[in-house]
């Protein structure tokens, strides 16, 4: 009898899914409508390829709100059918059983082009999924890598080597979220589709280090863990604390549990730095233990999973400018000690506001959200009802939806 536990509560709360799938629509949210990006729709009124879009600046997209196939799927679906592309590099963390990303990389295998994946066979809860899309990629003659001894491959990168018109040009996807077709319909993130020389550079030589062709050395943009990431990100902190009341920091992540990075965060709170953190999940900060009252975190649960992560610093750019990243690597010791992480800046000013209001809208004081007391205890704050106008996330959707009829785009 030691050896049994009883629980009144169900232990596999995943077949709540079982319910959801009844067709019962009187019962569930009522659907929100994906639209294209503005820039991506427009391009598709005038048949324009993605890479001309990309070309023109830099691309950002949030998901769900901003479609995750008529920007990421399309991404990699054109570049399989362009005969001007020469390449293909993608690391898959988590994909979905019917991926249309692995069926255009296994087309683009077949017709020539030279496609390289490394796939994490350790994904949990997902090890199934990603063992039979690698035989099905090696099979059409895709080159599969399996990761590195001792570290996760957690980062979100794409890169299209393709034969311009004036030239070989690398354009890149660098992500939040896995490229998981089904995911991406609940799970918010935020990707950047660039073609600057500096960022593909740096993620040309990360597949090369994680295929084995060079050695692991510094990166002009990206910031990469396990090596550079939590050095980087402690300096970030340490030159806000500089500023004093001055000072701000606003993260966006899944979790935060590392030792180090939470100290560094005291010390700044300390110094007079305005800090907000937005925590989805495991926090072992807490405010209180901050001489000053200059922390902030908050958690906010919607119909969507937040799953983007944020960093931005007031005065970590250039001259002391506010400096933007996103990436897939949250604050915990398995993140910045055992995985290859990336985050990637951002630097458009309208990329910077998109991000800046996408934190506005989940700090705001007239959303529901849980915030953290002194004593690392959650407590529910805004209004008593759970509507669109006091929904975080519905605000973003509407958001989102409007900034395509400011383009003219019905």
């Amino acid at each position: 009898k030691t050896d049994v536990s009883y629980h009144l509560a169900p232990l596999d709360l995943t077949c709540l899914w079982q319910l959801h799938r009844l067709p019962r629509p009187d019962l569930k949210d009522t659907p929100w409508l994906r639209v294209t990006a503005g820039r991506l729709a427009v391009a598709d009124q005038t048949s324009r390829s993605i890479f001309s879009v990309i070309r023109e600046r830099d691309l950002l997209v949030h998901h769900p709100y901003e479609s995750f196939a008529s920007s990421t799927e399309d991404f990699i679906a054109q570049a399989a059918q362009d005969p001007r592309v020469q390449g293909i590099k993608m690391t898959l963390y988590r994909t979905s059983g019917d991926s249309p990303i692995a069926k255009s990389l296994i087309a683009a295998a077949e017709r020539g082009v030279q496609v390289v994946v490394l796939i994490e066979l350790k994904a949990r809860f997902d090890e199934a999924v990603n063992v039979t899309w690698a035989k099905a990629l090696e099979r059409a003659g895709v080159h599969v890598v399996y990761g590195m001894a001792g570290l996760k491959i957690h980062s979100k990168c794409v890169l299209v080597v393709r034969n311009d018109d004036d030239g070989i040009r690398r354009y890149a996807h660098i992500g939040t979220g896995n490229y998981n077709s089904k995911t991406a319909r609940v799970y918010e993130d935020i990707g950047l589709f660039t073609c600057n020389p500096q960022i593909t550079d740096d993620i040309s030589h990360l597949f090369n280090h994680l295929t084995g062709y060079s050695h692991d050395k510094g990166y002009k943009e990206l910031i990469v863990a396990p090596k550079h990431f939590r050095p980087t990100i402690r300096k970030l902190i340490d030159n806000e604390t500089r500023f004093g009341a001055d000072g701000r920091i606003a993260i966006k992540v899944n979790s935060i549990a590392d030792v180090e990075i939470i100290e560094a965060l005291y010390r700044a709170s300390d110094a007079g730095v305005q800090i907000d953190l937005i925590v989805r999940g495991i926090c072992c900060l807490s405010p209180g233990a901050s001489s000053q009252s200059n922390i902030r975190v908050r958690s906010v649960v919607g119909r969507n999973l937040e799953h983007s992560r944020i960093y931005r610093f007031g005065h970590g750019g250039q001259d002391n400018q506010a400096a933007y990243f996103i990436g897939s690597a949250d604050l915990m010791p398995r993140n910045l000690d055992k995985r290859i992480e990336v985050l990637v800046p951002v630097s458009h000013p309208k990329h910077q506001m998109w991000l800046d209001t996408t934190l506005s809208y989940l700090l705001a004081d007239g959303v529901v959200a849980h915030e953290m007391d002194s004593d690392g205890k959650w407590h529910r704050v805004g209004p008593a009802h759970f509507i669109d106008n006091n929904d975080a996330q519905a605000r973003l959707y509407h958001w989102a939806a409007d900034a395509q009829l400011r383009l003219g785009i019905p």
